[in-house]
């Protein structure tokens, strides 16, 4: 039989519908969290990586601008307005990027290693002067005047928390010599290898 003071609260079935289809508020907190981590792995990639992935460019631009920032504390709230601007993206910009940053795991593993390897080597220099040493000893052509002062003032940098311009060319520098010498391995390889490595010129 039906009950006459049904309803009789004020409450109507389709508001509960309604109220029933807004998400959560740990599935928005979620999402939120997503999209900043989703941010915060653009921020680590190359900056021509970034320029190249399809996005808004307001996006886009606080990204960059993030990347440029070494003061903590000003990254942190750089990063927070990163997260900000990443919630404005619609899912098929989010879905764009988020294959974008996959197919760029899947296809530089190698290359990621890589440069990990040139990161820890960059960072012994700066804390072992021997690493110096057993770095001219395997490229004997680098300027060690040049590589002296890039170093103190990459120390310097991370002392005084300045840009790390020295730091950044460090790395610039070995990542060339990686690359000459994949170069020269495949000349090896083809039977057209470098003479003027074969000639050490003595410091």
């Amino acid at each position: 039989m039906p009950n006459p003071n049904r309803g009789a609260c004020g409450f109507q079935s389709n508001e509960f519908e309604q109220e029933y289809e807004r998400p959560s508020k740990s599935e928005l907190k979620r999402q939120m969290s997503e999209l900043q981590k989703l941010g915060e792995d653009l921020v680590a990639e190359p900056r021509d990586r970034v320029k190249r992935v399809p996005m808004p460019d307001d996006v886009k631009d606080a990204i960059l601008m993030c990347q440029t920032i070494t003061n903590h504390e000003g990254r942190r709230r750089q990063m927070q307005f990163v997260g900000k601007k990443m919630r404005t993206l619609d899912e098929e910009e989010v879905a764009v990027i988020r294959r974008t940053i996959e197919s760029w795991k899947g296809l530089s593993k190698a290359d990621t290693a890589a440069l990990h390897a040139l990161e820890r080597r960059r960072d012994k220099l700066l804390a072992d002067d021997n690493a110096l040493t057993t770095l001219l000893a395997e490229h004997p052509e680098l300027d060690i005047q040049h590589l002296r002062v890039l170093i103190r003032n990459a120390r310097k940098e991370q002392a005084e928390n300045k840009p790390p311009k020295a730091y950044r060319e460090i790395f610039q520098i070995l990542k060339d010599l990686s690359k000459k010498g994949a170069a020269a391995q495949a000349g090896d390889d083809d039977g057209e290898g470098e003479p003027e490595d074969d000639e050490a010129d003595d410091e």
